[in-house]
């Protein structure tokens, strides 16, 4: 046991001292009625144009490439985060499939022959494609794609990995090292911040599941210590019984492991302020959004939301994030999705 604490610390502080820690963290919450919400924050060191948008079942779309791009029909239609105006950042279908795109700088999705797919469709795709984690897995598995993965807005590197959570309490994490795909795939997989690569992240929880967490929690923004803080109050906390208690549990571990408006970290540009946070709660289908610099929460109740085929394209606009609040499905206007980035 002796060395098993060693190596899981020697593994820690090499993480710690890692030089690209980045942005945003993953949380899934367990409630006391079966009830699992999936908690995400995203951190950037820009603002990010940002809208919501309705997709229904359908729907034909492409991975918006080249000649060579998978098809597809959706099976589900969705409530989704654009970044952009080019990806999907984050989103629930109507099966309660939640996917949560996060940075990764060791990403490396190689080159092959298989169909392409925009980085900014993938998370769509899986939305669009997947009513479970199971599922979700099987078909990325057995259909591999080749991610095309252009430079973001600004220039970075668009270096990403992919939560994806179920509504029974099932998760995956997808990652591209080395040109092959790596999933991780277990119900006590709740928790997933940014580098280092999700097998690194699990040898940091092997490590601090010996210390006392009501103790001592690293305290820091990077991403390791994120990880760290938010993976033990997510098991720490007692599960609660009414969906109000739930989802206010969920975001309180989310706003747990942001980061303040204004913090940067000079020779890591990549720690940068949290600008919005989504909790979806995936037993009765409610998206929550709330931004860092709006006064309100607001939410939309996928239920209420027209999802069946030949059904409009819809979107809400959160440029300079506006200040709404309550239940805002009417709030939605008709809108021409936009292209993949590439």
């Amino acid at each position: 046991m002796n060395k098993i604490i060693k190596i899981s610390l020697a593994a820690f502080l090499s993480i710690g001292i890692f030089t690209s820690a980045d942005a945003c963290t993953r949380v899934i919450y367990e409630g006391a009625d079966e009830r699992f919400i999936t908690a995400r924050s995203m951190d950037w060191k820009e603002d990010i144009p940002s809208a919501l948008w309705v997709f229904p079942k359908g729907m034909k779309k492409d991975g918006g490439i080249d000649k060579n791009s998978i098809k597809w029909t959706s099976k589900y239609g969705s409530v989704s985060m654009s970044g952009y105006n080019a990806a999907i950042d984050d989103g629930m279908n109507e099966k309660g499939l939640v996917a949560n795109l996060l940075y990764l700088v060791e990403s490396d999705y190689g080159t092959s022959k298989n169909p392409t797919i925009s980085i900014g469709a993938l998370t769509q795709y899986v939305l669009d494609n997947y009513a479970t984690v199971s599922e979700a897995v099987k078909g990325l598995q057995s259909k591999p794609l080749q991610v095309v993965a252009p430079s973001l807005p600004g220039g970075e590197k668009a270096a990403l990995h992919l939560a994806v959570s179920d509504a029974s309490g099932d998760s995956a994490i997808f990652e591209f090292i080395k040109g092959k795909l790596v999933v991780h795939h277990s119900k006590e997989y709740k928790t997933m911040t940014n580098s280092p690569t999700y097998d690194e992240q699990l040898a940091i929880n092997t490590y601090f599941k010996k210390i006392d967490g009501m103790a001592m929690l690293p305290g820091t923004n990077k991403a390791t210590d994120r990880f760290t803080r938010a993976n033990f109050y997510t098991n720490a906390i007692p599960k609660v019984k009414s969906a109000k208690e739930a989802v206010a549990t969920a975001f309180s571990i989310i706003r747990n492991a942001s980061v303040p408006i204004g913090i940067t970290s000079p020779g890591e540009p990549n720690i940068a302020s949290t600008l919005w946070r989504s909790v979806s709660d995936q037993k009765d289908l409610t998206y929550y959004f709330d931004s860092a610099t709006a006064p309100s929460v607001f939410w939309v109740d996928i239920k209420k939301l027209n999802l069946k085929k030949n059904a409009s394209v819809k979107r809400l606009d959160l440029k300079n994030y506006p200040d709404y609040s309550g239940e805002v499905s009417s709030k939605f206007t008709n809108a021409t999705p936009f292209k993949w980035m590439k």
